[in-house]
């Protein structure tokens, strides 16, 4: 059994660990009886004394219970009551063994000789009530703890689900708007591959858990999908150049991570042109880290290209979801292209598809 699964089941784990105290009670006063040459019978006194001493504490068990939800003054004072009602009975019985097994049935002149050393029987059974509470006391932590990190991966799910199905309206209605006039001037075959494209790029976004991590290489095959539609939009003025190593490719990344980008650089960089621009996608894997770029010709860095501002679910996007899913472990950069345009970095670390 594992040690989570025992410590799960509070019923299973109190017996266990309650038998195992008690074992560990009588063991040590056994070796102390050896090295003090105690007579045969002593030995019977201490399993006596071990398995009185289980049992004394199931009451103990039973009245924490009832009273853990009260005051700390009250649980405080029905421990030290019960813990001395307890130690009180313990010791009587354990006196008595040892008059009648060991002193041979000898009467002591005095009663009080019948509870002699309750005191440390008292302080036995305080050390008992101690465990009972710092276990009881651990567990609800963890209880609580589990409920609160559920809590934060529910509200970072929800958040990630939001922000990866923010597909830009505007693409949509430019893409409808792209396809009704192919088919208003006669090219129904190019209009029937864009519809076609549009719906599997859809699908793909739908179908898709944001949660989950897919591979450079089958993202880039989605991504292909969108750019076929924007190539039906925008012909030869939309250059797509590519540039992603073996190794890069079989990388583990989150599902439309470069879409944003890409539709943010044909806004900003393709659309206001009128000879167009050339994009490039490109991925290295360097020192255990996986480095992916979207470079336009466009303008550059300016208001069209803030990423706090006027990029929409664009550039903040993906640096919000990068930031839920990897946190510090990650970084995202724009700088100036070369001779002109914006360079939009992701660093993330290297996750192989095999591993």
């Amino acid at each position: 059994m594992q040690i989570d699964e025992a410590f799960r089941n509070r019923g299973r784990l109190f017996w266990i660990l309650n038998i195992s105290g008690w074992t560990g009670y009588a063991l040590a006063a056994w070796l102390g009886a050896l090295a003090h040459e105690k007579p045969e019978a002593y030995f019977f006194v201490i399993l006596a004394a071990a398995v009185s001493g289980l049992i004394g504490t199931l009451p103990l068990r039973l009245l924490y219970r009832k009273l853990w939800s009260r005051s700390v003054v009250v649980l405080g004072s029905a421990t030290l009551v019960a813990c001395y009602v307890i130690a009180f009975g313990w010791q009587w019985l354990r006196n008595v063994l040892y008059y009648d097994w060991v002193k041979n049935n000898w009467q002591p002149e005095h009663l009080m000789d019948y509870v002699g050393g309750v005191l440390g029987s008292f302080y036995i059974m305080l050390c008992w009530s101690g465990l009972y509470f710092g276990i009881k006391y651990y567990q609800q932590l963890q209880e609580q703890t589990e409920q609160t990190l559920k809590a934060v991966a529910a509200a970072h799910q929800a958040q990630l689900k939001m922000l990866r199905y923010q597909l830009n309206p505007h693409f949509l209605f430019n893409t409808l708007n792209a396809i009704s006039t192919l088919i208003l001037d006669g090219a129904n075959k190019t209009a029937n591959q864009a519809v076609s494209r549009l719906s599997d790029f859809l699908r793909y976004t739908l179908d898709s858990d944001p949660m989950k991590r897919v591979t450079l290489g089958s993202e880039l095959d989605a991504l292909d999908l969108y750019l076929e539609i924007e190539k039906v939009r925008f012909g030869d003025r939309l250059i797509i150049v590519k540039d992603v190593d073996e190794k890069a490719a079989r990388a583990l990344v989150p599902s439309l991570i470069l879409q944003p980008l890409i539709e943010n650089a044909i806004k900003y960089a393709i659309t206001p042109s009128e000879e167009g621009g050339t994009l490039r996608i490109s991925a290295r894997v360097q020192r255990g880290t996986l480095a992916l770029q979207v470079a336009d010709t466009g303008p550059g860095i300016g208001a069209a290209h803030n990423g706090q501002t006027s990029s929409g679910v664009g550039l903040r996007n993906t640096r919000e979801r990068l930031q839920q899913l990897y946190g510090d472990e990650q970084a995202f950069t724009l700088a100036p292209n070369e001779p002109r345009g914006l360079v939009v970095t992701i660093n993330l670390p290297f996750e192989d598809e095999d591993a």
